[in-house]
This record gives C-alpha cells, structure tokens and sequence, in this order.
C-alpha cells in the first residue's frame, strides 16, 4: 500500500503508511520511533510542531474536499 496523506476537516494533515520518514529544513530526519501513522499540524497552534497535538480544535476551520490542480506548467 503506498503511503497515503489525509487531509482532515479542521484539523491535521494524516500520514499512514510502511514506509515514511518526515525530515526538517536541514533534512534530518525526525525519529518516529516506528510509527505507520503520525498528525501533521495545519494550524500552528501544536506545542508539538510538526505534529499535532490536538491545540486546533475549536480553533481551526477547513472543510477538506479533494479538487483538480490545474495543468502541470511545463
């Protein structure tokens, strides 16, 4: 299964998966200590950062609906 992002209504961004890492600017990579699922913060309130910490809740609003980007410019 390949690892599969979910944006969620007024909240995080979901990775699950076998085989993720998540690095930071520099590219060190963060321990995730076996994970297959982590949060990702959207809303900055986390004393987590970059994961969630569930701080969003009643302060965030975003309805996640999938769209079409438009054409790849080439």
């Amino acid at each position: 299964m390949p690892t599969k992002l979910t944006v969620n209504n007024n909240g995080s961004l979901r990775v699950e998966g076998e085989d993720f890492i998540i690095v930071d600017a520099q590219g060190n990579e963060y321990g995730l200590q076996g994970r297959t699922l982590v949060s990702i913060c959207r809303c900055g309130l986390s004393s987590q950062k970059p994961f969630c910490d569930g701080s969003h809740k009643g302060h965030f609003e975003h309805n996640a609906v999938a769209f079409d980007l438009p054409p790849k410019k080439v």
